[in-house]
């Protein structure tokens, strides 16, 4: 690897000169405003006659207290899909630099790759779907911008080593993302709370699990605030409408509700995987720190089917690398789960 480099090394030379659009609200500051006569809006049909805030700055006021981050830090996307591909954007230099990940992991890595005409490395887990923490850092080079890392890991469910974590931010001199979309079902601790120790360290987060929100495609990354001002200078200006905000804040308020909905999951969470270590037509089922489980079927492909046949959709991973014959099955409520294993015990070939 090469020396040490500084975040000025990482970014693409055309973003680190690019001079971001400046939006008709983020030109006024310090003014409680009431006419507003800068953006072309229609006066009428109000509130959805005016853009919304380019910078969420009520939204992240809240998450910063429930996450206990500063909002100078926290970056928010449509979906945690839009900071994956900045990512790609700020950091990564088309048909030059390259990024690894571990495999399998979240398929969107790979697709923002492909799309931004980066390499990317995967580097396969261990029989214990763990990282291989000197196989990630021999897969790097002097063009490896990015590391990826998903913990819990998605297809397989388990947290990946917090010691293994460790060591890769402390020997790579790149860009290292940490997806802790599933972590409010883990006890594992969080990496989003060591963002200031890391200057190159960005931690994802989502209001799609736990919060139970997917519909309103809410991503958040924690990061410093050098790296949360690059992807608010090339995220697109608007790109989280007043309707998601607004959705967003309510929900924020009912954290009660959402912790109580975290501890139903993780109630059902073993008693369904209980279940299916007792089916015959099951081989395996993998730890999970996550909502989900992985489990490994006798012929995944034709189970697979026949749940569909009976309006049941599980996740076939079967043609995902190390997971042949493999489910990923997401903890439902009681009655989806009670619904899945009756007709699971039912299945015959």
């Amino acid at each position: 690897m090469m020396s040490k480099r500084s975040l000025n090394d990482l970014v693409r030379p055309n973003i680190a000169k690019l001079a971001p659009y400046s939006s008709a609200r983020n030109e006024y500051s310090g003014h409680e405003a009431h006419v507003f006569l800068d953006a072309n809006e229609n006066p009428y049909n109000s509130p959805y006659n005016r853009y919304p805030d380019p910078l969420q700055t009520d939204l992240k006021a809240e998450l910063s207290k429930i996450k206990n981050i500063p909002a100078a830090n926290i970056f928010l996307g449509n979906g945690s899909d839009e900071a994956i591909d900045l990512v790609y954007r700020v950091f990564c230099r088309p048909q030059t630099d390259n990024v690894v990940a571990i495999e399998p992991t979240y398929g969107m890595y790979k697709v923002c790759a492909d799309i931004n005409d980066v390499e990317y490395r995967p580097v396969l887990l261990d029989e214990h779907y763990q990282m291989k923490v000197d196989a990630i850092l021999a897969a790097c080079d002097d063009h490896t911008k990015v590391i990826w890392i998903c913990s819990p890991n998605n297809p397989t469910g388990n947290n990946m080593s917090t010691q293994g974590i460790t060591s890769v931010l402390e020997h790579f001199d790149g860009i290292i993302v940490i997806d802790e979309a599933y972590s409010d079902f883990s006890s594992a601790p969080l990496f989003r709370h060591v963002v200031a120790n890391y200057p190159h360290l960005i931690v994802l987060n989502t209001m799609s699990k736990a919060w139970g929100c997917a519909a309103i495609r809410l991503g958040m990354a924690f990061a410093s605030e050098e790296i949360i001002d690059l992807f608010n200078k090339v995220k697109y200006p608007y790109n989280i409408n007043l309707l998601t905000q607004r959705h967003a804040l309510e929900a924020l308020k009912n954290r009660a509700e959402v912790e109580k909905w975290v501890k139903l999951l993780l109630e059902e969470r073993p008693k369904l995987i209980a279940a299916f270590r007792e089916l015959p037509i099951c081989q395996i089922v993998y730890p999970t720190d996550a909502n989900f489980f992985l489990a490994k079927m006798k012929d995944a492909q034709s189970i697979y089917n026949y749940l569909v046949e009976k309006g049941i959709i599980v996740r076939n991973r079967t043609r995902v690398k190390l997971c042949k014959d493999c489910l990923r099955v997401t903890v439902g409520t009681k009655k989806e789960n009670a619904e899945l294993l009756a007709a699971l015990r039912q299945y015959q070939k």
